[in-house]
């Protein structure tokens, strides 16, 4: 992963922010209070990682019982 932009646009007492990976420009977005914007920013970043398989500390889906296909 190289860059990753982000974005934040203020909705009334939320805060919406966007991250962007530069190279592949998949999108994570996480909402929150917009008292506490380097948290919401935090969020975004992990579902970003989250979402290109970047975080190590997830684990992959099961495929035992209860699995839905």
């Amino acid at each position: 992963m190289s860059e990753i932009y982000i974005e934040m646009q203020r909705k009334g007492a939320y805060l919406k922010v966007t991250a962007i990976d530069a190279d592949t420009a998949e999108e994570a977005t996480a909402m929150g209070p917009v008292n506490d914007p380097e948290g919401v920013k935090r969020l975004a970043v992990l579902k970003l990682k989250n979402k290109l398989g970047l975080n190590p500390a997830r684990k992959p889906p099961s495929s035992g019982r209860g699995t839905l296909v």
